[in-house]
Order: C-alpha cells, then structure tokens, then sequence
C-alpha cells in the first residue's frame, strides 16, 4: 500500500458491503472484516442530507467496542436523498418499483459518511454526488428488479450494474461514492490520519 506507515497498523472494515471490500481491495489495502454485532441504522428526526450517514457511520464506531493499539477502524453508510427524504433499501419487490420510479427523469443525491477510529483519535467525513436518471420505462425497472434484485442496496439500484448503464445520464461528484466509499477521499484522509 502506497500510504507511509500504513503497514504498522492493523486496519478493520466494519462492513458487510461486497462492494465497500472490492474497492478497499482495489486500492491496494490490507484490511480485516469485523462485524461485532448489527447496528439499528436509525437517527433523530432532525438530521438531514450528509448529517444521517455522518451519525450512522459514527454509531457503528462506538458500538464496535474497544479498539487496540495500532487498529484503525473503518465504519460507513450511504444514503439516497430526493426532494427532502431519504430512500432507504427497499423492503420488497414493490418497494424497490416504487423507488425507481420516483428516481426516474430526476437528479438525487448519495451521501456517504465515513467514519476512520483509532484507540486515541477519531475522524469524521462525507462525499455527495449528484446522480441524474433518465426517465426509466416501466419494462426497464421491471427487467431491472427481475435481473439484479437490489433490496440490500440504498435507493432500490446500483450504480455498477446494469440499470447504472443505460439509466445514469450523467454524475456530479465520485462514482464510487455512489457504489458507497468515497475511495479517493478516504484514501487522502487515512494518509492524514496516519501520517499528520
């Protein structure tokens, strides 16, 4: 790994994601899958936009427990917002039909938090992306559902798959954020993590 001092330190995924351990894999990073236990992914009313995965990401953190000497935690979460709500994973086939279409001919947002814990220090970030849809016809989300099933993924698609191909008309922001790790900032921020 390109990051100095790196390899003095043991660092942990907290993170069930396939998609969070293939892009830590694809920047070289040796790394540890702990899940200690699950944590509620709930958060006050009050938090809106990068604030909800911030505080998700943090509470993953903290329920971890305790972090030795030269272990560095990795916690995350990602969010789908549109129009002042957030979309969360769709709960059955009809829920993620109905998220697509209300993704569909329109612009949202993915915020993902990030949390990066040491047994002394803890840091805090966020990534946000615009995604554009085009309109999706009903025959594409059908297909979609049918071929991919996405009930494990915020905002009912993943961007790297199919509906990403031909549904995404253009992005503001980090791709892979949408695929839910902003890798190129938490790779500058665990440089200064370590290395300030």
């Amino acid at each position: 790994m390109f990051i100095p001092n790196i390899d003095d330190y043991k660092i942990i995924l907290a993170s069930a994601s396939p998609r969070r351990h293939y892009l830590l894999k694809e920047i070289g990073l040796e790394f540890e899958i702990k899940l200690k236990k699950l944590v509620e992914e709930s958060y006050p009313d009050n938090l809106v936009k990068e604030e909800i995965p911030l505080h998700i990401a943090k509470k993953k953190a903290s329920s971890y427990g305790a972090i030795e000497d030269m272990e560095i935690l990795i916690t995350a979460d990602t969010i789908v917002w549109l129009n002042g709500n957030v979309l969360q994973k769709p709960i059955d086939r009809d829920d993620a039909e109905r998220i697509l279409k209300e993704l569909s001919g329109k612009c949202h947002q993915v915020y993902t938090g990030v949390c990066i814990k040491s047994s002394y220090k803890h840091l805090l970030f966020s990534a946000c992306t615009d995604v554009y849809f085009k309109k999706l016809t009903y025959a594409e989300i059908d297909f979609y559902i049918n071929n991919f099933q996405p009930f494990d993924k915020a905002g009912a698609y993943g961007i790297q798959e199919w509906i990403g191909y031909i549904g995404v008309e253009k992005i503001n922001g980090s791709f892979f954020n949408v695929m839910g790790l902003p890798i190129q900032k938490l790779y500058t921020e665990l440089d200064d993590f370590i290395n300030d």
